[in-house]
């Protein structure tokens, strides 16, 4: 099918967060693309404001396409893609999802073109979880060039048989003097935690703006675990640094996995050896879970992370680019 035919696709605009029906559509061919291309095609983020009973246009601005009954390879009108840009002031992120089915159609473009007549490309950035070429060439197309890289890693671990490695607690890695291990406490540590976090990533672009709001629909999410959730605090009880876990369930051929969800140490605690001494823990809870293999995401020009993760046993799995204008 030429990306002429699909110029004809009826594209509908919604400014704010899709109802429950459609957002069960999108989630249809979020699942559908991440289990032909083993990733995400949509960051946590961005999900998050989908399901956010407070989005609107404001914060949101969702795009989907469907492709004609004559144009389908199923029966009906189905689907084919969806567009989304998460908005903060007169910025905002685009990530784009096209149904298997429909890819090299010009779905994209479809979407792409839509997005710039309804509101223009003023402040997008845009993501490509994977890398692909198509969403390379798209990006060129509109003057965007590759601004960021996110990393995949990932550790795969031997197995161990059962009884071979004794269950992990807090108190089996020795931390500085002063220093100790606990896990978060729902209701108890939301603030604090928000407030370290915020301290810790005070110049990542997304992790530390976290708001309790952001929080909150993540621990409403079925993979919070608060048992994987690991504090270093000092004896005042102020939280210096910590590991948040995570689990992905089996899909499409590929086993349950781990992820390193996020790790960071305060200024005030730098130096101290918290980062590698928290990342093990996690890593242990993880395999004692069962899990062999364990990924994380981190900043290609991070080199320091990269290092440390690279001692562990990590290696780069994959990629996601970040596109912006030529001139940013």
């Amino acid at each position: 099918m030429s990306p002429a035919k699909t110029d004809s696709w009826p594209v509908t605009v919604i400014p704010g967060a899709p109802g429950p029906e459609l957002l069960q559509e999108i989630q249809t061919v979020i699942d559908a693309a991440e289990d032909a291309d083993g990733n995400p095609p949509f960051s946590e983020q961005t999900l998050v404001e989908l399901k956010s009973t407070g989005a609107g246009p404001h914060s949101v601005l969702t795009l989907l396409t469907y492709a004609p009954e004559d144009a389908s390879p199923t029966v009906g009108e189905d689907l084919a893609g969806v567009a989304v840009v998460v908005l903060d002031g007169s910025e905002g992120v685009l990530e784009i999802v096209v149904h298997p089915a429909y890819r090299n159609d010009g779905v994209g473009a479809i979407l792409a073109d839509k997005l710039v007549e309804a509101r223009g490309l003023q402040g997008i950035k845009a993501w490509s979880h994977g890398d692909h070429e198509a969403a390379a060439d798209l990006a060129a197309s509109y003057g965007y060039r590759a601004i960021r890289e996110l990393w995949r890693m990932r550790l795969v671990r031997q197995s161990p048989s059962s009884g071979d490695v004794p269950e992990q607690t807090t108190n089996d890695y020795p931390t500085p003097d002063g220093v100790t291990l606990r896990t978060f406490v729902p209701h108890q540590d939301e603030e604090a935690w928000l407030a370290a976090n915020a301290a810790a990533f005070v110049h990542h672009p997304e992790q530390g703006s976290m708001t309790l709001a952001d929080l909150q629909a993540r621990m409403a999410e079925p993979w919070f675990d608060p048992a994987g959730f690991f504090l270093a605090v000092n004896d005042a009880g102020e939280i210096l640094g910590f590991h948040w876990t995570k689990t992905h369930p089996a899909r499409a051929g590929q086993a349950a996995m781990g992820e390193v969800y996020v790790v960071g140490v305060t200024p005030a605690a730098q130096g101290l050896g918290l980062g590698k001494i928290l990342t093990r823990q996690g890593m242990d809870h993880l395999q004692n879970a069962g899990l062999r293999a364990v990924m994380l995401y981190v900043d290609a020009d991070n080199e320091a992370a990269v290092s440390l993760y690279r001692k562990l046993g990590f290696t780069k799995w994959d990629s996601d680019v970040m596109y912006g204008p030529m001139s940013a």
